[in-house]
Parts: C-alpha cells; sequence; structure tokens
C-alpha cells in the first residue's frame, strides 16, 4: 500500500482498486438533508492525533438494514445501480482519547458534483453528508478536499479474498491478517476489526498517525479481541 504525509496527498496516484465490483450511478443525485448534532451530542473540536479509515463490508450492511429499497440504502443495496463489496464508511479524524473531534463547524449542503464524484465509493448520498457534517467539517473547510484525501486513501488499501475468508469460520486475529499480508507496511496492530453481536464482519478500520501514516491502534480503537470468533456474510450470488 502507498501512504503518503496529509501535505502529499495530492501527488497520489489513483491505483484501480474495487471498492465497488460495479457501480453505475443514477441519472440524479438525491440531495440529502442537513444534519447537525442529536440532543445531547457535543460539539468537540480538539488537536487531531491520528485518523481512522473506516471501511464496511456492504454484504453485511445491506443484510442488517430493515428495508433496502429505502432512500437512503437503495442505490447500495437495492441491486439496480450496483454491486458493492467494500466501501468507504469515513475519514476520521482521532485523538489520544475517545474524545475524538466531531461537529466542528456547520455543514452546508454537500455539492451535486462532490456526491456524484463519490457516490460508488460511499454508496449513500445521505451517508456523504453524515461524514461530512461531522468528521469532515474537522479537518477541511471544504467538503470536495475532504472527501478526495478520503478515496486516494481508500484507493490505496488492498483487499484481500473475501470469498475465502467468507467460506470458513475466522477470528478478529485471523482476519487483521488477512489483511495486513495483502497491504506492504501494514501489521496486524494497525488494523481494527468491527462485527454485531452475532459476530458477523461488518467494518475493517485502519489506524493512521497525525500525517496520515499506518499506525499502531490505540487501546480504545482495536476493536474486536484476536479471539473473537468472526463469520464473514458471502456477497450474494446474482
Amino acid at each position: 500500500m502507498r501512504w503518503l504525509s496529509a501535505a502529499a496527498l495530492s501527488l497520489l496516484p489513483v491505483a484501480a482498486q474495487a471498492q465497488s465490483l460495479a457501480c453505475s450511478l443514477p441519472d440524479r443525485i438525491p440531495v440529502p438533508r442537513l444534519e447537525q448534532p442529536k440532543r445531547g451530542e457535543p460539539v468537540r473540536d480538539p488537536a487531531i492525533t491520528g485518523y481512522l479509515l473506516a471501511m464496511s463490508w456492504s454484504p453485511q450492511h445491506c443484510a442488517d438494514v430493515r428495508n433496502p429499497t429505502d432512500a437512503r440504502d437503495r442505490f447500495q443495496c437495492s441491486g439496480a445501480n450496483g454491486r458493492f463489496g467494500w466501501v468507504l464508511h469515513g475519514l476520521w479524524p482521532e485523538t489520544d482519547n475517545p474524545a475524538y473531534p466531531q461537529w466542528c463547524r456547520p455543514a452546508k449542503i454537500v455539492p451535486q458534483p462532490v456526491l456524484k464524484r463519490h457516490m460508488c465509493m460511499t454508496p449513500s448520498a445521505q451517508l456523504l453528508q453524515h461524514e461530512w457534517a461531522k468528521h469532515g467539517t474537522c479537518m477541511s473547510p471544504h467538503p470536495a478536499a475532504y472527501f478526495r484525501s478520503a478515496e486516494l486513501l481508500f484507493r490505496a488499501v488492498r483487499f484481500p479474498d473475501m470469498k475465502a475468508l467468507a467460506a470458513k469460520p475466522q477470528t478478529a486475529a485471523s482476519v487483521r491478517r488477512a489483511f495486513a499480508a495483502v497491504n506492504p507496511g501494514v501489521s496486524a496492530q494497525m488494523i481494527a476489526v468491527s462485527a454485531d453481536k452475532q459476530g458477523w464482519l461488518d467494518e475493517i478500520r485502519f489506524c493512521l498517525g497525525p500525517r496520515m501514516k499506518p499506525a499502531r491502534c490505540k487501546a480504545f480503537q482495536s476493536g474486536a479481541k484476536d479471539a473473537r470468533q468472526i463469520r464473514v456474510r458471502p456477497m450474494p450470488v446474482r
């Protein structure tokens, strides 16, 4: 994997990478609604000391949603516009404790050209709006710059053979090792695994340092313990 400092992100070549197995943009991207902190959710703007690159396994997300045809999930889960594997949940600024930055400045609606550019990476206009409002505003005053940085990092990631991982039971440790094996320079200790209550893999998160280079995950970032039993939902047959 090629990781660069934040200052050099614009120099990173965009490698061909299968964040979606197929993706055909709709003629019209829905306009997302504005998002603000929920009642009791604090605004926090501490100094950023690192980042998380959070990636979601789309087959699991779509298996969990109540109605795949709802506006928020239709593009990702209905099958009409694509067939998704790993997608980007978000690029999150972090601190040295769980009180990460969030909702740092008021967020306007993400412009249509920016939504259109990144819908195949994060296949929900509302999720793109949410990520910008909650996390991106702590990193840049411009949504296009925030999502471009996220895209460059996401496209640098290499993914293991998910069919092979789904064919037999895994542990959090074996999933970490599988990702580390295909991403040179990244060790298992730099990868967090997230699973639901039933043990289904739902996210992988790469821990990054202050210059957006891979870093060992802090204790509160590391997710599932190594021995946790993990199941991987296979891609649906179509």
